[in-house]
Order: C-alpha cells, then structure tokens, then sequence
C-alpha cells in the first residue's frame, strides 16, 4: 500500500521517515516529507537569506516530485513553516514562482524552531 520514493538530488531523511510516501490505493497521491535547505551534495544548510533558503527547499522538493514522476502542476497542498512571521512576504514571492495558477491550497505557520536552525521547511501533498 505504502511506497517510498526518494531522489539523490534532494537531502536524504535526517530522521526515522522518508523523503515522501507514495499511496497508489487512495488515487495516487504522494505525501512529501518537510524539506530544509540542507544541499543534498553537502548534508550542508545553504548559505544566504531567506531567499536563498528557500530556493534550495523548493529544488528540493521539484527533485523528490520529480522521483514520483510528478511536477509542482501536480502539488494541491502545501505547509510551509517558518521560523519568522516577518520572512513571509519575501517567502511569499519566490513561493509564487512555483506554482501555476490554481495554486494548491496552503498554509502558512511560524514555528519556534525548525531543524538544524533553517528558516524556513515546505511540505506538500501531490496527485501523481
């Protein structure tokens, strides 16, 4: 029932889950894990801004969709949390790059802390 997908292009799982879980019984859909700005040829936090930041999460993610055959065109939900409420608009603008219209539904929270200190982690479920 239960299928992992992962990609080498993206960072591997730096915990007991999987980068995304693929569930063909309940119409394809793929559930991917959060991802940080970790570059996955380093296991390293990228350097820069938000900006940087969150680029690096979103290839991320186009690596891991794309190891399930899928696209940001099949992505209907997103959360993405960030360290600092204020980091929104920036994030919000590179986050619309991403996404043709309809963009998926989202939602958008502020966590005290997110791991290894990033500012900020994106996790999607996708249609596959």
């Amino acid at each position: 029932m239960r299928e992992a997908v992962s990609s080498p292009q993206a960072p591997p799982a730096i915990g007991p889950y999987s980068q995304a879980i693929k569930l063909a019984t309940v119409g394809g859909l793929l559930f991917v894990s959060g991802q940080i700005p970790l570059d996955p040829e380093t296991g390293k936090m990228v350097e820069g801004d938000l900006a940087a930041q969150t680029h690096r999460v979103f290839k991320n993610l186009s690596a891991i969709l794309a190891a399930a055959g899928a696209t940001f065109d099949n992505v209907v939900k997103t959360t993405v949390y960030l360290a600092d409420m204020n980091d929104f608009p920036a994030m919000n603008e590179i986050y619309a790059t991403y996404f043709s219209s309809p963009a998926p539904a989202r939602a958008t929270v502020q966590a005290a802390r997110l791991p290894r200190d990033a500012r900020v982690e994106i996790d999607l479920i996708a249609v596959v």
